[in-house]
Parts: C-alpha cells; structure tokens; sequence
C-alpha cells in the first residue's frame, strides 16, 4: 500500500507541474512559489509516504518558494 502512495503522490505532482508549464504569463514569484509547493509535495510523499506529509511538504515548499520569489 505504501508503494501505492508514493505512486499516487509522484503522478500528482507530474499532473501538476505538466498543468501549470502553460502559465507563462506568471510573475517570478508566482513560479517560486508554485515550483516550491511541486518541490515540496514531492518531498512530502517521498519522507512521509502519505497524503498528509504531501500536504504538508506543499504548504512549506509554497510558503519557502515565495519567500525566495520576493528578492527577484
């Protein structure tokens, strides 16, 4: 089952990342903070192995993300 999630996360994230490359009209800090929520997602499910740790790894990977797209 944990295979499963790792899985299901990993697709979710590629969906992501594949919906968003469109959006060439973002700001840089609107793709920091989106490639820091897809980064974090990512870690999330590979560290945690669930649906929560992925959650969470998007939060902080967003939060960090637009921290960074600020000094651009």
């Amino acid at each position: 089952m944990n295979t499963l999630n790792r899985f299901t996360a990993g697709t979710l994230a590629m969906l992501l990342v594949v919906g968003l490359s469109g959006c060439g009209e973002m700001s840089t800090r609107q793709k920091d903070t989106t490639v820091g929520a897809v980064g974090g997602a990512v870690a999330g499910a590979v560290l945690s192995g669930g649906v929560l740790g992925t959650a969470v790894g998007a939060g902080v990977g967003a939060v960090i993300g637009n921290e960074v797209g600020k000094g651009k």
